[in-house]
C-alpha cells in the first residue's frame, strides 16, 4: 500500500503557477504573432502550411515560443503600466521602503501571504492580456483585409471595438486588482497601535468645595 500523498513542496508549487501564468499570457501572444503571419505570407501560402500545424514537433516549438513570448509580453506589460503602478501604491505606501517592509511583514502570515501572491498572479494575467487583447485586435484586422468575403468591413469594425472594449476592460480588471492588493496589503501589515481605536479618555469629576 502507498503511504498518503505528501504535499506539494511550495517552491515547486509557486514555480509551476508562475509557469502556467507565464505560459497562459504567452499564448495570447503567440496567436497574435500566428496572425500576423497570415497576414504577411497571404491565404494561399497560408493554405499550404496549415497540414503541419498539428504535427508534435510544431506543437512542442509553439509551447516554447509561448513561453517565451509570454516572458516579453509580461516584461512589456509591465514597464508600460508602472507608472500607472506606482500611483496606485502611493494612495497606502509613502514610499517604496514602507511598502517593502510590508511585503516583509505580511511572509509571517503564510495564509495571507499564499492570497497575496494569487491576486498577483491573477493581476499579472490580466496585464499581459492587456497588451496580446490590442495585438490581437490589430493582427486579426490585418490577417482579414488579406482574404474577401461578405461584410468584411463591418466585421472589421465590429473585431476592432469589441477588441479595445476587451483591452480596456483587462486594463480596468488589472487596476481594480492592484488597488485592492496594496489596501489589503496595507490593512493587513498595521501595526495594532494605529489599527485599534485610542482609548476614552476620563471625564473629569466635579471640583471639591
Amino acid at each position: 500500500m502507498t503511504g498518503p500523498t505528501q504535499p506539494e513542496p511550495p517552491a515547486l508549487a509557486a514555480a509551476t503557477a508562475m509557469f502556467i501564468e507565464v505560459l497562459v499570457v504567452g499564448i495570447g501572444a503567440l496567436t497574435a504573432a500566428v496572425l500576423l503571419l497570415v497576414a504577411l505570407i497571404g491565404p494561399a501560402t497560408t493554405a499550404k502550411l496549415a497540414p503541419l500545424a498539428g504535427s508534435s514537433a510544431v506543437v512542442g516549438a509553439a509551447l516554447a515560443a509561448a513561453y517565451a513570448l509570454g516572458i516579453l509580453i509580461d516584461r512589456a506589460a509591465d514597464t508600460a503600466l508602472t507608472p500607472h503602478r506606482r500611483r496606485l501604491r502611493t494612495r497606502f505606501f509613502p514610499s517604496n521602503t514602507a511598502y517593502a517592509q510590508a511585503r516583509l511583514s505580511l511572509s509571517d502570515f503564510p495564509a495571507l501571504a499564499a492570497r497575496a501572491d494569487y491576486a498577483r498572479s491573477r493581476m499579472r494575467i490580466c496585464r499581459g492580456w492587456t497588451l496580446n487583447t490590442l495585438a490581437l485586435t490589430l493582427t486579426a484586422d490585418l490577417a482579414m483585409l488579406r482574404y474577401s468575403f461578405e461584410h468584411r468591413l463591418l466585421i472589421l469594425c465590429a473585431t476592432t471595438v469589441f477588441g479595445l472594449a476587451t483591452a480596456f476592460g483587462f486594463y480596468r480588471a488589472w487596476r481594480a486588482l492592484t488597488a485592492t492588493g496594496y489596501r489589503k496589503l496595507a490593512e493587513q501589515t498595521a501595526t495594532p497601535a494605529a489599527s485599534q481605536p485610542m482609548p476614552a479618555q476620563p471625564q473629569p469629576g466635579p471640583a471639591s468645595p
